[in-house]
């Protein structure tokens, strides 16, 4: 399957226009964001031990999310001209993780999807919320480059400010992984990671993803596990033409579970743990 892909074969420069501006007036946001950023005096010895700490934190807060249960709530949206929900696909469900990595997914609330431009796949929905709100998978981290941009102060978090990009940019034609680059935000206290915003890899020119911001939060005061995914975004493709997507995404009500008990139900949707690329958004057939 592909992702949201072209839908016609001939645009105009009128097409090109929209994505353009979106361009610089994301470019404006991350001037005003980065702003906000200040530097700190930190030796190179300092920051390897931070990025040592909060990278061996993720496989630790990995294998405790295999002890909880929780629900997550989808939401993709196709925007239309003016800013207008042309269409809505919705999925609710319950999940829950074995500790082989093993996840179950029952299906809770699925109202009939009104999506006119492209169709959305459970394969889609794991890839819209899964290497964006879980970032950074453990056994891949070498194959990581790791730039530390300063602090920043949240609310009440003091952050480390990371930008994270592959060591050598994935070719899909070459691998099946699945790489995140962008940003993430590291608390200076539990050095775990509390925020992230950046996309998925590799893509092509007709496989395009969105910019994903995730927040986590405090879990049993000692992990801080996924809450809310959003993405607003326009996909640029090769021969200009675009398409918008909005995507929310909430995971809640985390409790202690016995996952290696199979929970069985006739919607039960079971996902094996692979690393195979799981696309974006599919086009409907004309």
């Amino acid at each position: 399957m592909k992702s949201i892909r072209q839908l016609v074969k001939r645009v105009g420069r009128a097409a090109v226009i929209p994505a353009m501006l979106a361009v610089f007036a994301a470019a404006a946001l991350g001037q005003s964001a980065e702003s906000r950023i200040f530097m700190v005096n930190l030796s190179d010895q300092e920051v390897q031990r931070i990025i040592a700490k909060f990278t061996a934190n993720e496989s630790a807060f990995r294998e405790a999310l295999t002890n909880y249960v929780f629900n997550r709530s989808a939401t993709v949206q196709s925007i239309g001209m003016g800013g207008q929900i042309s269409g809505q696909f919705r999925r609710d469900s319950f999940l829950t993780f074995r500790s082989d990595g093993t996840r179950y997914e029952r299906i809770t609330y699925a109202p009939v999807s009104t999506l006119k431009d492209f169709n959305v796949t459970p394969q889609d929905l794991d890839d819209l919320g899964g290497i964006n709100p879980f970032a950074l998978e453990p056994r891949m981290v070498p194959q990581y480059n790791f730039r530390f941009v300063g602090k920043e102060k949240i609310d009440e978090l003091e952050l480390f400010v990371f930008d994270v990009s592959p060591k050598v940019m994935p070719d899909a034609k070459k691998t099946k992984e699945r790489f995140f680059n962008g940003r993430i935000w590291v608390d200076d206290r539990d050095l775990m990671i509390v925020k992230s915003k950046g996309k998925a890899l590799p893509e092509t020119k007709d496989d395009k993803y969105p910019i994903v911001e995730t927040w986590r939060e405090n879990v049993d005061g000692k992990y801080w596990f996924p809450s809310y995914s959003y993405a607003d975004d326009e996909l640029v493709f090769d021969n200009g033409y675009t398409a918008r997507i909005r995507m929310k995404v909430t995971y809640k009500d985390y409790a202690l579970g016995r996952t290696d008990v199979k929970v069985i139900d006739e919607e039960e949707v079971y996902v094996e743990p692979t690393a195979t690329p799981t696309p974006s958004p599919t086009p409907k057939k004309p």
